[in-house]
Parts: structure tokens; sequence; C-alpha cells
């Protein structure tokens, strides 16, 4: 039910049951960083979201985040100093070792990151078989969507989108840009994808697809549940033999993919 009275942010209030996490990690502290910390912000003192601890990740002990002014109206956070790849490194490898502790847990990625996901368990994947190859490969052939292009790294990008995305765009039910409604979905498409490279005959399991949802305010999240739970999956199936898995970070309409390979 929207309600008729508008919050101090000039926000329309929602009546709506409070979301609530434990961990949120906001990837990056520079403009886009500071974007969503000031929207989780907003969304905190409208009553639509809440959480036990609040970090952002940046390399850089002095980067947007921390020169912004009191009129930004930051909602208090923890600045972790580190690489994106040597945080996720520790901190998924915690989660993975207390999944009770982390299941409320959830990420705010950054638009320009790298696919860290799919890189933690690639890590994972070494790590755990040390005797057998491990990879990321391209894809084996391409997915049915509008606009695609293959990274260097075997990331290969996909989006439904042929125009540019506002940043702050929810991907609502009606697509702002076509005025129409959205008939489109990167996590159903991309199990429609695998189910059709497995009837082709080539080896993929999943997808395993890491949703980033709009929660609230204009922030999209991925769960930490998700991620961990792909990790035991891959386990689950790596120990049977040689396999090939598709790893995804998607929106309804853009994601990042990756296959990754464990040899015999």
């Amino acid at each position: 039910m929207v309600a008729d009275t508008f919050g101090s942010d000039a926000m329309p209030r929602v009546a709506r049951d409070v979301q609530r996490f434990g961990t949120i990690v906001v990837v990056g502290g520079g403009c886009y960083g500071g974007y969503y910390l000031r929207q989780l912000g907003r969304a905190a003192r409208a009553g639509a979201l809440a959480w036990e601890r609040l970090i952002v990740v940046d390399r850089d002990a002095a980067c947007g985040v921390t020169r912004a002014g009191a009129d930004q109206e930051l909602p208090p956070f923890t600045l972790e100093i580190a690489t994106w790849e040597d945080f996720f490194t520790r901190y998924l490898d915690a989660a993975a070792s207390e999944p009770d502790r982390h299941a409320s847990d959830a990420i705010v990625p950054s638009p320009l990151m790298p696919h860290l996901m799919a890189g933690w368990l690639l890590d994972r994947a070494r790590e755990r078989w040390p005797q057998r190859e491990v990879h990321a490969a391209p894809l084996e052939s391409a997915p049915a969507v509008p606009w695609q292009r293959a990274g260097e790294d075997g990331t290969h990008y996909v989006s439904f989108a042929e125009w540019m995305c506002p940043i702050n765009c929810i991907e609502p039910a009606r697509c702002p840009h076509t005025r129409d409604e959205r008939t489109w979905s990167l996590p159903p498409a991309l199990a429609n994808y695998a189910d059709s490279e497995r009837a082709a005959g080539r080896q993929l399991d999943g997808p395993f697809v890491f949703h980033c949802a709009h929660r609230a305010f204009g922030v999209g999240m991925l769960d930490v549940a998700d991620v961990l739970a792909a990790d035991r999956a891959i386990a689950a199936r790596g120990a049977r033999g040689a396999a090939a898995f598709l790893v995804g970070t998607a929106s309804h309409c853009h994601g990042a993919l990756q296959r990754i390979v464990v040899g015999a």
C-alpha cells in the first residue's frame, strides 16, 4: 500500500515490512559507493532497510566516502582498506566456514567491478583440487540476448538493453526506456541457456546466478547465501569428476558470465 505522505528525504512512504540484513558490503568507496551509501541511509530512515553492520571496501584510505561532508547524511559504516579481491577472499572464506552466521548478509556491487563472485569460486575450486586443472573458459556458444561481448579473461558480458541505462534504474516492470512492459529477465534466460547447452551435448552445470535485485531506494544487492550455496554445489559435483559450471552475476537486464571448468 502506497502512503500519501512524504518523509524528510522527499521520498514517498510505503507501508512494508522492514528488510533486515546482517552485514551489507558496499563494493567501492567512490562515486557509486557514495551514492549507494546515501540511498541506504535514506532507506534506513524511512524504515525500509535495517542492518547490523555496513562495510565499504576500497583500496584507497582517502576514497570519496571518507571525504564526504556531514551534508551527505551517510549512515555509519566501516571502511575496509583492501583490494576487492583480497577482501572477498577473506570475507567469503570466513562466511563459508560459518554460513548460518552470514545467512542474511548481502553485497551491493559496483557497476564497474570485475566478476568477483566467479573469481572467488574459481579460487576455491583450485584450492580444493590442487592436482586437477581448474580454469575459467569462454562460453562454448552465445546466449540469445541482444547485446554481448566476450572479455579477455573469459568473462562474457550480456545485456537485454541495446541502449545506455541510467545507473539508478531499478529495472521496474515497465521499462523506462521502451516505455513498455519489461518482458525479459536474465536469471530465467540463463537457466534456459544452460538447458539448451546440455541439450546440445555440451557439459554445463548450473547456472549459478547471483541476482542483483532492487531492494529499496535504488539499491540493488545480491545475497551472500547464494554465493555460498554455489560453492557447496560446485564442491559436490566436482567431487564426482570433470565438470563445467556456468556462473553469473546478473540483474534482470545486465550480467557477467563465466564458465568454470574442473578437469578430471
